[in-house]
C-alpha cells in the first residue's frame, strides 16, 4: 500500500510539473503576441509572500489597458486591486495612491527604474492593511510596463488617403488608431496589430480619451466633418496638448479653417497650432503619393521632437 501511495504522490508531482511549465510556455508566448502588436501591456509578478497568501512566488500575469489578458497573481482582491495598479501604471508611470512624502502605510519604492522601453517598480502589500483581507500574510509583487513609448498616430476618417496613409503606417514602429462613423470603410482598413479601428458615432467626442502625445490627422469626409473635430481639439488645448496636428485639405480649406476658429471664439494663435495643408510639398493628388507625403511630414516632425 505504501508504494502504490508513493506511485501516486510521483504522478500527482509529474503532472503538477508539466501543468506548470505549460502555463510558463503559455504566458511567454502571450507577452510575446504583446510585444510583436506593439499593446502596452504590464508584466505582474509574485517575487516574495509571507505567511497565508493566495498564490506562491512566481505567479504572473499580463494586463492591458483593458483588464486582465493572461495568468494570475491569486484572483479575489489581491488581483483586482494589482490590475488596477498596472492599469495606473500603464497611464502615469506611477503606482496609484503612492506619496513619496508619507510615512508608514505600503513599503512602496517611488524610484522608475528605466530599462529601454520598460519601466519597473516593486511593491509590498499587507493583505490585511492594504488590501482589506483576513489574511495575515503579505505579498511583494513586480510590475513591468512594455511598449509604452511607442509613436501614437491617430486618424479621423478611413476613406481612400487614410486608407493609403494607414497602409504605410502599419509597415512603421508605431501604434495607429483610426476613427470613423462608418464601420464598412474601417473594414477596409488594413488588417494589423498595429492598428485598432473604432466605430464612434460621435467623432469629437472622441478627443476627450486621446493620450496627448499622439500624433492627430485629420482625414474625414471634408470640412464638415473636421471642422468640429478641430474647434473640440482647439477648445481642449489647455489641458491636452498634442505634438502634431494635421488636416489634409487645400489653401482653401485652410482660410476656411480659420474664418472657423473666429466665429468660434477661439484665440487668434490657435491658428497656428495645426497644418493645413498637411504633408510635405511633393507628389500629386493620388491618394498613394498624398499618403507618402504625409507620412514624411510626420516622420520630420517625430525626429525634429526627439531627443
Amino acid at each position: 500500500m505504501e508504494k502504490n501511495s508513493d506511485r501516486a504522490r510521483d504522478r500527482d508531482s509529474r503532472r503538477n510539473d508539466e501543468t506548470e511549465i505549460l502555463v510558463v510556455h503559455e504566458f511567454f508566448d502571450k507577452l510575446q503576441e504583446l510585444l510583436t502588436g506593439n499593446v502596452p501591456f504590464v508584466s505582474v509578478m509574485i517575487v516574495d509572500s509571507i505567511g497565508s497568501v493566495p498564490q506562491n512566488a512566481g505567479s504572473k500575469m499580463l494586463v492591458t489597458n483593458e483588464g486582465l489578458y493572461f495568468g494570475t497573481v491569486g484572483g479575489g482582491k489581491v488581483e483586482k486591486r494589482a490590475i488596477e495598479e498596472a492599469q495606473v501604471f500603464l497611464r502615469s508611470g506611477r503606482i496609484a495612491g503612492e506619496d513619496p512624502s508619507s510615512e508608514g502605510g505600503s513599503e512602496q519604492t517611488d524610484e522608475i527604474i528605466r530599462v529601454g522601453d520598460a519601466k519597473t517598480k516593486f511593491v509590498n502589500w499587507s493583505l490585511n492593511k492594504d488590501i482589506g483581507m483576513t489574511c495575515g500574510g503579505s505579498v511583494k509583487l513586480y510590475f513591468e510596463v512594455f511598449n509604452t513609448n511607442l509613436w501614437n498616430i491617430v486618424v479621423f476618417g478611413a476613406g481612400h488617403c487614410s486608407n493609403a496613409l494607414i497602409g504605410l503606417l502599419v509597415n512603421l514602429d508605431c501604434r495607429v488608431t483610426c476613427f470613423d462613423t462608418r464601420p464598412e470603410w474601417l473594414e477596409r482598413l488594413p488588417q494589423s496589430a498595429k492598428l485598432k479601428k473604432v466605430h464612434a458615432d460621435d467623432l469629437p467626442s472622441a478627443v476627450a480619451d486621446l493620450s496627448d502625445n499622439s500624433f492627430i490627422t485629420l482625414m474625414t469626409m471634408g470640412h464638415t466633418t473636421d471642422k468640429p473635430i478641430l474647434l473640440e481639439i482647439l477648445r481642449q488645448w489647455t489641458s491636452k496638448r498634442f505634438p502634431y496636428l494635421g488636416v489634409i485639405g487645400s489653401k482653401a480649406k485652410a482660410a476656411r479653417l480659420m474664418q472657423d476658429i473666429d466665429e468660434a471664439g477661439l484665440p487668434s494663435e490657435y491658428k497656428k497650432l495645426f497644418r493645413c495643408p498637411m504633408g510635405l510639398a511633393i507628389g500629386n493628388n493620388h491618394p498613394q503619393e498624398i499618403a507618402i507625403s504625409i507620412v514624411a511630414e510626420l516622420i520630420q516632425e517625430r525626429d525634429r521632437l526627439s531627443p
